[in-house]
């Protein structure tokens, strides 16, 4: 069957067998396919949908588009942890080594920040003399003597996945649970994972606005990872305000070191132990998820998980004393504290918005080519439910372009609603 009669077939509605949705995923990522023969296709999948079975094809499909990461020589299951996506998610950063001092090893390929969401690479170069690069031969050597290593994806994995999604990304067919499935779930398994958990977010700052559109992704995610032979957790988290108080690169190092040490925010804190509890017990290293709390808790108590932090840095070449000295994450040169001249409670925010005016300030990308200022960004000081008077600090912006600060502070008063009543902070887990 040519690829006109495939697109032919999506468009008027048919299901594909596995064998189409294989000539159309090797036929694209082999360049036999053009790019807007692939394009018609997906907005016909985009429009008229994909089975349940399409979907599991194309997923299988895309891992085997190039090499698969072989993880077997680490002792222990392998966890791999996705989050959807949002604004100040640092979890990663505390994530990784708290459950790898518990004796769940961490080998990630993780991404680049685009748009208002922050990635893990860009996080972690903010640490002086870090680097994302290893060879597969270093990378499986410094999970096993560290128990963590995260790097940057390696081109020859899962590059159906780049190509398609580059396309997806210009073509209006981004928002298609089919193909979001695809991707992430594609991403996992040809990274050698042997278990993936889930981290759906919900709200204004996320992907998934809607609870109902993100139990339907969620759900899905499920099915497809599991169908492929894959344990898969999901748990629910919201995204109606930024996770963390920090919005930009160094700046969110320092707080996930803060939180190592116990002395980060709430939420962030709360996110790391109920999603490392849950990987302890994938792991088979805690019987339960009360178990695996006590653990996670007694690992930042005892300092157990800085001191993997710091083994972590070290291991790929970063300078391990900003563990100990958060005046070595340097911050961009020029600072505006940005206050509020009302009187009442924070009601909410558009947590997409405040990651927008970070961006504004340097620290994101609006298109992949981008380069970030590792400096810049902003420090909350309010969350839902705070009470304000005039004159109280909203946040502190950093910049290394005076210029930038008014639009980003406009579009930052844009994204903090008030309220003349008292009001109550949105729970952090939608399902957990």
């Amino acid at each position: 069957m040519t690829f006109e009669e495939l697109i032919e077939r999506k468009r008027n509605g048919y299901e594909h067998s596995a064998e189409e949705i294989e000539a159309v995923v090797s036929g694209y990522t082999a360049g036999d396919m053009a790019d807007y023969q692939m394009a018609a296709w997906l907005m016909a999948a985009f429009l008229n949908g994909l089975s349940g079975d399409e979907t599991v094809a194309m997923t299988s499909a895309m891992v085997r588009s190039g090499r698969q990461v072989d993880l077997s020589s680490i002792p222990g299951i392998k966890i791999d942890k996705h989050s959807t996506g949002g604004v100040a998610d640092t979890t990663t950063l505390v994530l990784a080594p708290l459950v790898a001092s518990c004796g769940v090893p961490v080998a990630k390929m993780s991404g680049r920040g685009l748009g208002h969401t922050g990635g893990t690479l860009d996080k972690l170069e903010a640490i002086p003399g870090f680097s994302v690069e290893l060879s597969p031969e270093d990378f499986l050597a410094q999970v096993r003597s560290v128990g963590v290593a995260v790097i940057a994806q390696s081109p020859d994995v899962d590059p159906a996945d780049k190509k398609i999604y580059a396309l997806r990304d210009v073509t209006a067919t981004v928002p298609s649970i089919p193909l979001i499935v695809g991707s992430i779930i594609s991403k996992k398994i040809a990274g050698g994972a042997d278990a993936i958990l889930l981290d759906v977010k919900v709200g204004s700052g996320a992907f998934m606005k809607t609870e109902s559109d993100a139990r339907a992704l969620a759900a899905e995610l499920t099915r497809v990872g599991r169908e492929l032979g894959r344990d898969v957790v999901c748990v629910m988290s919201d995204m109606d305000q930024p996770l963390g108080m920090a919005v930009g690169n160094a700046l969110e190092v320092r707080e996930a070191v803060e939180t190592l040490r116990g002395e980060g925010p709430q939420e962030l804190t709360e996110l790391c132990i109920a999603l490392g509890a849950k990987m302890l017990v994938m792991g088979r290293v805690a019987s339960d998820e009360a178990e695996g709390r006590r653990r996670c808790e007694a690992a930042f108590a005892d300092g157990r998980a800085l001191d993997t932090f710091r083994r972590w840095i070290a291991a790929q070449g970063g300078n391990a004393k900003v563990a100990d000295d958060l005046t070595l994450l340097k911050l961009a040169p020029h600072v505006r504290e940005v206050r509020t001249a009302a009187t009442g409670f924070v009601a909410g925010f558009d947590a997409e918005g405040i990651g927008r005016a970070a961006m504004m300030l340097g620290a994101g990308r609006a298109t992949t080519d981008d380069a970030i200022d590792l400096g810049a960004g902003l420090q909350m000081h309010v969350r839902v439910g705070s009470r304000l008077e005039p004159g109280s600090l909203l946040c502190t912006m950093y910049a290394s372009d005076a210029a930038l600060f008014d639009d980003a502070q406009r579009r930052f008063h844009a994204a903090v609603r008030l309220s003349d009543v008292a009001v109550t902070a949105p729970p952090l887990f939608h399902d957990l």
